[in-house]
C-alpha cells in the first residue's frame, strides 16, 4: 500500500508511526476556538490613508491586475505577508 503513496504522504505516514502525532483533548472547543481566532485575524476593521507616488500607485494596481485582486485587497495582502514574515522578495529586484 505505502508503494502507491507520494513522498509527502509516506512521511506523513512515517511520523505517524513513529508517535508523532497526538491527539488534542476536547477537539471540537478547540476548534471553535481557533475559528473564532481567524475571524477576529482576517476582520478588517481599521482604515488608513497613505501617500505614495503615482509611479508606485500604477505598479501596484498593474500587480493586482495580474493576480486577480482589487488593488486596495492586494496592498492589504503585501503588509499581511510582511508582518507575518511570508513575504517573498520578487526575482530579479534588490532590496535597498
Amino acid at each position: 500500500m505505502s508503494d502507491n503513496l507520494s513522498k509527502e504522504e509516506r512521511d506523513i505516514l512515517e511520523s505517524f508511526e513513529k508517535g508523532e502525532w497526538k491527539s488534542i483533548p476536547n477537539l471540537e472547543k478547540r476548534k471553535t476556538e481557533l475559528k473564532q481566532y481567524s475571524r477576529e485575524m482576517l476582520r478588517k476593521n481599521k482604515r488608513i490613508n497613505i501617500r505614495i507616488s503615482e509611479r508606485d500607485l500604477t505598479e501596484l494596481q498593474r500587480l493586482a491586475v495580474q493576480e486577480g485582486l482589487p488593488y486596495q485587497t492586494f496592498i492589504s495582502s503585501i503588509l499581511h505577508k510582511f508582518i507575518n514574515g511570508t513575504l517573498l522578495e520578487r526575482s530579479g529586484s534588490s532590496v535597498s
